[in-house]
């Protein structure tokens, strides 16, 4: 029996329904410590405040760019990480990388202003725990979180049908889904204009895996330009 915060100690060792019991409820006794990572003070603000409702939901830090992000990781440990998908010094997806290399306890919920078409499917591919609309209710982002801090994926029931679709048939999705998440990464990158030199040393590769990773998604997507690539960043939203 789970006696306030203390387990009784007369029955000796617990069962597993009672240690289900007991962390069911430090979840739900125990306010989430969350990250928000998000480089507009106005964004961050109105999430602050809309959480701020929610007892068990705390902001408990945040971060402008990804060397913020990163650095208040190494300092505490969160619960959840409410994560925007472009920084001024990279993106997402390095975000996604780091935590799931040195922190893979800790969930990622992607809070972004691009639709599930555009993103969703690859920010999953590529590690988040879950993928959200920043037009989401306050209702849903509670949601959300919840259900990534229980160590469950969270998807709409709009980007779960388009999971469905994408396994069932690859060749019928767009075709920035079949990057792979480096490929992807690179892409994106590519799309807002870094040169290859820039890339690598963002992502600490050389400039010749960079070229190899270009090269690769270029065919896979059927171009033969950056021209053309940024095109179709802008033709499908992945960039404004």
């Amino acid at each position: 029996m789970v006696q306030g915060s203390r387990i009784s100690p007369t029955s000796g060792k617990m069962s597993d329904k009672r240690i289900a019991a007991f962390m069911e409820y430090r979840l739900t006794s125990t306010p989430l410590q969350i990250l928000l990572v998000d480089d507009h003070d106005m964004v961050r603000e109105g999430f602050r405040r809309l959480l701020s409702d929610h007892p068990r939901l705390v902001v408990a830090a945040e971060a402008r760019s990804v060397a913020e992000a990163l650095a208040a990781l190494t300092e505490r440990s969160f619960d959840v990480v409410l994560l925007d998908l472009f920084l001024p010094d990279g993106s997402g997806t390095d975000v996604l990388k780091s935590v799931g290399k040195q922190y893979p306890a800790t969930p990622v919920l992607v809070l972004s202003g691009f639709s599930e078409e555009q993103y969703g499917v690859n920010m999953l591919r590529a590690g988040a725990a879950g993928f959200i609309s920043k037009s989401c209710t306050a209702g849903q982002l509670v949601d959300a979180i919840d259900t990534v801090s229980r160590g469950k994926r969270y998807t709409s029931p709009h980007l779960a049908d388009l999971l469905d679709r994408n396994t069932i048939e690859l060749s019928g999705a767009p075709r920035h889904q079949r990057l792979s998440q480096r490929e992807f990464q690179i892409f994106c990158s590519l799309a807002a204009g870094k040169t290859v030199t820039e890339i690598g040393e963002s992502l600490f590769i050389s400039v010749k895996t960079v070229s190899t990773y270009r090269s690769r998604l270029m065919e896979k997507m059927g171009l033969k330009t950056n021209s053309e690539l940024t095109y179709y960043a802008v033709k499908n939203g992945l960039i404004q």
